[in-house]
């Protein structure tokens, strides 16, 4: 499958606060998933399960081999796809991926996509270490490869991860199954749209250096420079316009890193996207405290425009299930991207709260006051759930864990009613 232009439109952006340049003791994660503007991203929960030894495991294009245990996830995905673009695991791991072009071509077959091996690694790993070691194992036992879009016109990419847990983060940037690794035990780092590694690799491909060396983009003396020597010489128009949102988010973080919400609501600098066919179609913040004796928090959307959306808190826990409303209808083995070849019907994806929210848009767009009105109840949802989580981490909150468990369904219903 080749790809298309890579000038069509593709970006994200994905943060990390370490500590000490986190305001509180806790590593801070978030992502903005910037997708076609019409694409719905549905919020899914995954309990933790056990396999047959020997079992097959559908990814979104190939089947893999299955492990014999798995942990339970959160994830936010495009709903037609069996990956994620971003999530979380029980034990605090986090992920976020990005599409990027390199010097490497892009894989001409189906294989796993970026997002494929975004949730794999959450199932399989307790730390963002061995989540960065489950993926760059897939990576080169499987490639990566595949129609990254719900389209029939073909459209694939590279990925690059922000990976983090209580202790650190790692940033992951591959070019086909080449890949290097950079390792951040404190302060802050972004990523969008473009290799950012330079000569601080912490770990790499074994034959990253061979290959470059072999292929005369590196004269085997000088310094290795991953970004410089694996980019393209021609960036396309989409990675160039990501360098300067790469820039503001590196400001912004160093300016107000506890806040991350705010920086994935800033439309100035492009980080909150609504530009042509693409927009920010689902946002995520992680906090994931350093004491392992307190519970992560995962704030998500499961809708467009983190401005125009409330952050709803998810904590692992007893009475975990999936919340209904930001479940995407299934269409089994008719489903489009199920039917060869794929893609030529379009089905509707829209789950329940993505319909209110959407409502709830246009709302705030034709009645300017009944849509203040309405902004303010989403406003003051997100802060009862903000000072919930707060108190529940200063020890002024101590709830049943039936209670933690069942936070996320009970905001996401209630702001279903809201907009209803």
């Amino acid at each position: 499958m080749a790809s298309s232009s890579p000038d069509s439109p593709c970006s994200c952006d994905c943060f990390v606060s370490v500590p000490p340049a986190s305001a509180i003791p806790a590593v801070i994660f978030a992502k903005n998933s910037d997708r076609p503007r019409d694409e719905v991203q549905e919020v899914v929960f995954v309990p933790a399960g056990t396999h047959t030894p020997g079992s097959r495991l559908q990814c979104t294009y190939i089947e893999v081999e299955q492990v014999s245990k798995t942990h339970a996830v959160i994830l936010s995905r495009p709903s037609w796809l069996w990956g994620a673009e971003m999530g979380a695991n029980e034990h605090g791991v986090c992920i976020g991926n990005e599409a990027v072009w390199t010097k490497e071509p892009v894989g001409e077959g189906e294989a796993l996509l970026g997002m494929d091996l975004l949730r794999l690694a959450l199932e399989r790993s307790s730390s963002a270490q061995e989540a960065l070691h489950v993926i760059t194992g897939l990576l080169e036992h499987y490639g990566q490869g595949g129609n990254c879009l719900e389209d029939a016109a073909p459209f694939s990419y590279h990925s690059t991860f922000l990976l983090a847990d209580r202790t650190e983060a790692w940033v992951l940037e591959t070019a086909g199954r080449l890949w290097a690794a950079q390792r951040i035990q404190e302060g802050a780092r972004n990523i969008s749209n473009q290799l950012s590694i330079g000569t601080d690799i912490s770990a790499q491909h074994p034959e990253l250096r061979t290959h470059a060396q072999a292929k005369g983009w590196w004269d085997g003396q000088g310094a290795f420079d991953f970004a410089q020597i694996f980019s393209l010489t021609q960036q396309p128009v989409r990675m160039e316009a990501a360098k300067a949102r790469f820039q503001a988010g590196r400001e912004l973080l160093r300016q107000r890193q506890e806040v991350m919400m705010g920086i994935l609501r800033d439309k100035e600098s492009g980080i909150c996207m609504d530009s042509g066919g693409f927009r920010t179609t689902a946002s995520m913040v992680s906090v994931l405290p350093q004491d392992p004796t307190q519970p992560c928090v995962h704030f998500l959307t499961a809708t467009p425009d983190p401005s125009r959306s409330v952050f709803k808190p998810f904590i692992f826990g007893m009475g975990v299930a999936q919340a209904p409303q930001v479940l995407s209808p299934t269409f089994g083995a008719q489903d489009p991207v199920r039917t060869l070849p794929r893609f030529q019907t379009q089905v509707d994806r829209r789950h329940t709260l993505y319909r209110g929210h959407q409502a709830a848009l246009g709302l705030m767009e034709r009645d300017q006051d009944r849509g203040q009105q309405l902004q303010q109840k989403q406003q003051d949802l997100e802060q009862e759930g903000l000072e919930a989580t707060q108190g529940l981490l200063a020890g002024e909150w101590a709830p049943p864990l039936w209670e933690l468990g069942s936070l996320f369904q009970a905001f996401v219903k209630r702001e279903s009613q809201a907009y209803a």
